[in-house]
């Protein structure tokens, strides 16, 4: 059973709308057969009923939150006028707008399989690329040659330029799963990422030593945060991600079973082997009161969100200025191979997904290789001249 009234539908008047034993239809008084459908379980979805070739028809046009009353009422008119003239209402032009798709690609996708970090990279390739030049397009009209452009206005900065193409990208394909738009080549098709020359900076022995020095040079003068000291060590210590040591708790460390917990890893939740040594700089970090984060910030109850000033201070009293942050974990890498781990090992220490990320340590590996055939060869050499000195002084057989 359903019961009708005729209101003008809007954001006050759809939030209004309750149904309670039986669904309610509410029509809009200045679109005829454009209308809001209330169900008892609290779920509101806009719907088009309009006369097609002799017959009523009623589309459901999408639920409300996924749509505004103002992009259901566009998208309405468009269906309506495809009924009446008999056509398919499915084929309507697609009046969703890239940012509207853009809202729900956070809302429902990367909220559901990415974290928080993650997340706000997203949100800001969307906010500073994407929308400025695209987001009042219809989806339905967004072509190869506009992506293009996009990509290449951001030529400068090619890691950016090939982000917001691989969000894009995805966004189109969830956009034509979703049912938003018809199906048809994605526009991102045959766009070419730009190369990133990705840097590969590796400490040696000598700078693991004066980066340490500096650290505890600044411990015991005052000259950078605790907490930021500690994190660089934990950095060092474990090749973990930044954010994934900056959002550690202490509920996540289990010394009795030596391990501690990722929550908001790259790759999902993981565990991480707690080793002597990083138990150690676990155990010099003072605890604030009422303070659940590892790495406290200046602020009472909250972490600290960034290592930078810190780190920038820090690395120019080590003398490495072109180190960031993010080589601490590809240096933990290479001293891994180094110490004659395989790949797949040092993938599960880092927390890869896939081998492929893990792959790009793979010269280094065969540098190992090349180096331990040396001195293997060195040796054998040195047993080799031996022998042959041994059978010269005793001359021929």
């Amino acid at each position: 059973m359903e019961s009708h009234d005729t209101w003008t539908i809007c954001s006050r008047t759809v939030c209004a709308l309750e149904a309670h034993d039986r669904d309610v239809i509410v029509w809009d008084s200045q679109l005829p057969g454009f209308g809001v459908r209330a169900y008892p379980s609290g779920r509101k979805v806009y719907v088009v009923q309009a006369r097609s070739r002799g017959a009523p028809r009623r589309v459901t046009l999408g639920a409300h939150g996924e749509l505004t009353p103002e992009r259901a009422r566009k998208r309405a008119a468009a269906v309506i006028e495809r009924l009446k003239a008999g056509l398919d209402p499915a084929a309507a032009p697609d009046e969703t707008t890239v940012a509207d798709l853009a809202e729900r690609y956070m809302r429902v996708h990367v909220a559901a399989h990415c974290n928080a970090h993650t997340a706000g990279i997203y949100r800001g390739s969307l906010d500073n690329h994407i929308l400025p030049a695209l987001g009042e397009m219809p989806i339905g009209a967004v072509e190869r040659s506009h992506v293009a452009t996009l990509h290449y206005r951001l030529r400068d900065t090619p890691r950016a330029a090939n982000r917001a193409l691989m969000i894009l990208s995805k966004m189109f394909s969830l956009a034509t799963a979703w049912g938003l738009a018809q199906e048809k080549p994605n526009p991102c098709r045959s766009v070419r990422k730009y190369k990133e020359g990705k840097r590969e900076r590796f400490l040696t022995r000598e700078e693991y030593r004066r980066l340490g020095a500096a650290l505890a040079e600044a411990e015991i003068d005052g000259s950078a945060w605790p907490p930021a000291v500690s994190a660089l060590r934990l950095l060092m210590l474990t090749g973990c991600r930044l954010n994934e040591i900056l959002t550690l708790r202490w509920d996540d460390v289990d010394r009795a079973a030596g391990e501690f917990r990722l929550r908001d890893g790259k790759t999902g939740a993981r565990m991480v082997p707690l080793t002597p040594t990083a138990a150690a700089v676990l155990e010099g970090i003072a605890r604030p009161p009422g303070n659940p984060w590892v790495i406290a910030g200046k602020t009472p109850s909250r972490r600290l969100r960034s290592l930078n000033g810190d780190w920038y201070r820090l690395r120019a009293r080590a003398g490495l200025d072109d180190v960031r942050i993010h080589d601490l974990r590809h240096s933990f890498a290479s001293r891994a191979l180094a110490a004659g781990e395989s790949l797949s090992m040092i993938g599960r220490l880092l927390g890869h997904a896939d081998i492929q990320s893990t792959a790009r340590y793979a010269h280094l590996a065969r540098d190992a290789e090349r180096d331990s055939a040396a001195r293997i060869g060195v040796s054998i050499a040195a047993d080799i001249a031996t022998g042959t000195a041994a059978r010269s002084r005793r001359g021929p057989a």
